[in-house]
C-alpha cells in the first residue's frame, strides 16, 4: 500500500510539473520581487520611516525570490511565445542572461549580509541591486508599448 501511495504520489507531482506555466511562473516570481523592490524604494525615497528590522525581512524575502530564480526552468525553449515580455536575446546569450541572475543574486545576498544600518547604506543596496534589474529589463525584456 505504501509504494501504491508513493507511486501516485510521484505521477501527481510530475504531471504538475508537466503542466507548469514558465510564462505565469516567471511572472509571478517577476511582480512579487517588484513589490519587494518598491517597498524598499518608499524607504529610499523617505515615503516611509526606516526600520532596520523590517528592511532586514525585505531583503531577505528578496534573497529568498532571487534564489527561486532558475533560467532553464523558467525560461525554457519555446517559451518566448505567448503572453511575454521575454527578448530574444534571453535565448541567444543565455550565459550572459544566467550571469546577470547570478549578479543579482550576489548582490541582494550581500545587502542581507551587510544589513543595512540606515537609509544610506541601504540606497548604496538598492542602487546596485535597481542597476542589476536595469541590466535585464534594458537587455533580455521587450518593451511593452
Amino acid at each position: 500500500m505504501r509504494k501504491l501511495v508513493i507511486a501516485i504520489s510521484m505521477l501527481a507531482l510530475a504531471a504538475s510539473a508537466a503542466f507548469a506555466d514558465p510564462i505565469l511562473d516567471r511572472q509571478a516570481l517577476m511582480k512579487e520581487r517588484g513589490k519587494i523592490v518598491g517597498g524598499l524604494s518608499k524607504v529610499v525615497k523617505g515615503e516611509e520611516p526606516f526600520d532596520a528590522a523590517a528592511v532586514l525581512t525585505q531583503l531577505q524575502a528578496l534573497q529568498t525570490n532571487a534564489e527561486k530564480f532558475d533560467a532553464d526552468a523558467l525560461f525554457p525553449a519555446g517559451s518566448d511565445k505567448g503572453d511575454t515580455t521575454a527578448a530574444p536575446k534571453i535565448w541567444e546569450d543565455t550565459a550572459g542572461f544566467k550571469a546577470a541572475g547570478g549578479k543579482y543574486l550576489a548582490d541582494v545576498k550581500a545587502a542581507v549580509s551587510a544589513s543595512p544600518a540606515d537609509v544610506d547604506a541601504l540606497k548604496a543596496q538598492v542602487g546596485a541591486i535597481g542597476s542589476d534589474c536595469g541590466t535585464c529589463h534594458q537587455g533580455y525584456r521587450i518593451k511593452k508599448s
